[in-house]
């Protein structure tokens, strides 16, 4: 008998995690990226004037003490590890992160009326929670819910917080006693708590890096546009007119582009996907010709009238990234095609990201501007509307009635990080590896 035939379609941190599971099996998988370089959302990409820009903040905080050696084994143990700084920006004010336990410095009459309907609610009857809204004012009360996450909603997942689940919450906000509140509004010296205390970062290359020993594990073919799925006669159709069998498939395909591409799906399958709500992300990278531009790794803006939700600094994570003395500033602005259309082109928000970083105050009138670039993500973040669960359900439902295994951020359609990612490659090659053994 012939060894079935593993492909895999994409290149990022979910389809080497499923590579990397098949080759523990002695499998070199096919593998395809319509790119002409690999990784995905996980490429670096060095710039001509020595700057190191990521497709976006990652980092490696991960617990797991298997991925953590996984993963310096692949840079041979070279990376930095990294005490973790966040703060935010409001009106102003510069509150370490996350607000809810570094409100020392706000305006007095917020600190009291954050703290007095934090205390309301606490004595009030339980509150019925039916989406992120009715949580976020259980957790906090009505003036801190209103003036901050729910501000940083509207920018960040394009929809307001009733019309979230909390499906994505996990560890992601940190529900403070009165205590932990009333000694971050009194003391400029808070305890710091947050889901992420340090992290990971290759010494040197970018987050891409990462990849390096991963991308022998199998036979990959650049430049390949998927454009059809024949799940009876098990071919995949490319626009450069390649045609491939396979046995068993892995994609990390979003589901919006993957459904549609194959051959039979059902209508209902088909609308689904079209109801699956994600953010689309213009980066706007810039190089400037100092390094102590913030002390923060990564901002947070709730103004409104600020164009950007975050903005990294990515000089901050390793020397490699920038010239020797100089910065980098990563700033996202974010659009959906269900909620707040992108148009015109990527470059359109350079001028307006410098003007509200000269606005801020990061970005001096006299700093030199040594590299701008901006680069549009078709697909950022999963927004976790109330539609995604059911039209998940129904969608993941069909890929595995014809034996495609799903993996990734846009496979899952889920809140995944890195290694969360990582991890789901190879849990759908374990389930391709099932398929081939039993036949399906």
């Amino acid at each position: 008998m012939s060894s079935p035939n593993f492909v895999v379609i994409g290149s990022g941190m979910a389809a080497y995690g499923a590579a990397y599971r098949l080759y523990a099996e002695g499998i070199a998988p096919q593998m395809f990226d319509k790119n002409t370089f690999h990784g995905g959302h996980t490429t670096s990409i060095k710039n001509e004037a020595g700057f190191i820009f990521d497709m976006g903040p990652h980092i490696s905080y991960t617990k797991d003490p298997r991925i953590q050696e996984v993963f310096a084994d692949s840079v041979d143990q070279r990376f930095e590890t990294i005490q973790i700084y966040l703060n935010n920006y409001w009106r102003g004010h510069w509150p370490q992160h996350p607000v809810q336990l570094h409100m020392h410095g706000l305006p007095h009459d917020v600190v009291v009326k954050v703290i007095s309907d934090f205390v309301e609610e606490k004595n009030a009857p339980e509150r019925k929670v039916n989406n992120y809204a009715d949580w976020l004012y259980a957790s906090f009360g009505k003036t801190f819910a209103e003036t901050f996450p729910m501000q940083y909603t509207k920018k960040y997942h394009l929809t307001s917080a009733d019309n979230l689940s909390l499906d994505w919450l996990g560890p992601r906000i940190y529900r403070p006693s009165l205590e932990e509140v009333l000694l971050g509004a009194l003391s400029p010296t808070a305890p710091h708590v947050h889901y992420v205390t340090h992290f990971r970062y290759p010494s040197d290359g970018g987050f891409m890096r990462y990849l390096t020993k991963f991308v022998p594990m199998g036979n990959l073919k650049l430049g390949h546009t998927l454009t059809s799925v024949n799940p009876n006669s098990r071919e995949l159709t490319f626009s450069n007119g390649v045609v491939a069998k396979y046995d068993q498939l892995v994609s990390s395909v979003p589901l919006p582009d993957l459904i549609p591409m194959i051959k039979g799906a059902p209508a209902n399958v088909v609308d689904a996907a079209k109801r699956l709500a994600c953010s689309t992300c213009v980066l706007v990278n810039l190089g400037i010709n100092r390094a102590d531009i913030s002390k923060a790794h990564m901002t947070y803006f709730y103004d409104e009238d600020m164009c950007f939700s975050r903005v990294g600094f990515p000089h901050m994570l390793s020397s490699e990234n920038a010239p020797e003395g100089m910065g980098s500033i990563q700033a996202e602005v974010y659009f959906s095609s269900k909620y707040k259309p992108f148009t015109g082109k990527p470059e359109d928000w350079i001028e307006p990201v410098i003007r509200d970083l000269r606005r801020c105050g990061l970005l001096r009138e006299e700093d030199e501007i040594l590299t701008k670039q901006a680069i549009l993500l078709k697909y950022a973040n999963i927004i976790f509307d109330l539609e995604r669960a059911e039209a998940v359900k129904t969608v993941h439902g069909y890929l595995d009635e014809i034996g495609i295994c799903y993996a990734g951020r846009y496979g899952e359609w889920g809140y995944l990080w890195t290694d969360e990612s990582f991890k789901s490659g190879e849990k759908a090659a374990e389930r391709a590896l099932s398929g081939a053994l039993t036949g399906r």
